[in-house]
C-alpha cells in the first residue's frame, strides 16, 4: 500500500468529482454464480447501492468499468441513477478515457476501486486508488486505501463514506435522517 497518512488521503479524496467502479469482487464478492441453466447471477449490497445513492447526491459522479458483460450489471446501475457504464472491456483506462471524452475531468479528480490487475491500468494513474479487504496483493501494493470489508459487503459504501467526509458532505447526508 502507497503508505499516506489519513490526511494525505483525505486531501486526494477531497478532489474527487468521479468514482469509478470495478464490478466483480468490488460491487460483488467476486464469486460468479450461475444456475444449471446458464444464467447468471450477482449479488449487490445494499449498504453500497445507499452510499452511492448519498455521493452522487453530494455532487460526485459515479461510474463503472468492468470486464465483464451483464445483463444484471446494466439493470443495477439503472436502479441506481448510474449512466456512465462501460461493460465488456479488458482494457479500463482506454474505457475510461472513452468515458472523459463525454464527461471531462482531471485524473486527479478521479477515484478508482478495484480488486485485480486489470484494474491497475487506471489505479496506478487517477488521483486516489481503492481497493477491498479481499483484493489481490499486488492491487493491495498499489493502492492509496484499503476498505475493512470485503468487496460486495460495504468495500464501497466505506470508499463513499471515506470521499464525503473529505469533502465535508457526510454529517449533512446523515443528518437528513437523524432530525
Amino acid at each position: 500500500m502507497h503508505h499516506l497518512t489519513l490526511n494525505e488521503i483525505h486531501a486526494k479524496a477531497k478532489q474527487i468529482k468521479l468514482l469509478l467502479l470495478d464490478v466483480d469482487g468490488v460491487l460483488t464478492d467476486g464469486k460468479l454464480y450461475f444456475s444449471s441453466e446458464g444464467y447468471e447471477m450477482k449479488a449487490f449490497h445494499t449498504l453500497d447501492g445507499q452510499g452511492l445513492k448519498q455521493l452522487m447526491r453530494s455532487g460526485v459522479n459515479v461510474g463503472i468499468i468492468t470486464g465483464r458483460k451483464s445483463e444484471l450489471v446494466a439493470k443495477r446501475a439503472q436502479d441506481l441513477g448510474i449512466t456512465r457504464v462501460i461493460q465488456g472491456r479488458e482494457d479500463k483506462f482506454i474505457a475510461m478515457q472513452e468515458l472523459l471524452a463525454n464527461h471531462p475531468c482531471e485524473l486527479s479528480e478521479i477515484a478508482f476501486m478495484g480488486d485485480d490487475y486489470p484494474d491497475l491500468t487506471v489505479m496506478t494513474r487517477v488521483g486516489l486508488a481503492l481497493t477491498v479487504q479481499n483484493a489481490h496483493p499486488a492491487v493491495i501494493e498499489l493502492s492509496h486505501w484499503q476498505s475493512s470489508r470485503m468487496g460486495g459487503e460495504g468495500a464501497v459504501r466505506e470508499a463513499c463514506d471515506l470521499i464525503m467526509t473529505a469533502q465535508g458532505s457526510y454529517q449533512q447526508a446523515l443528518e437528513k435522517y437523524t432530525r
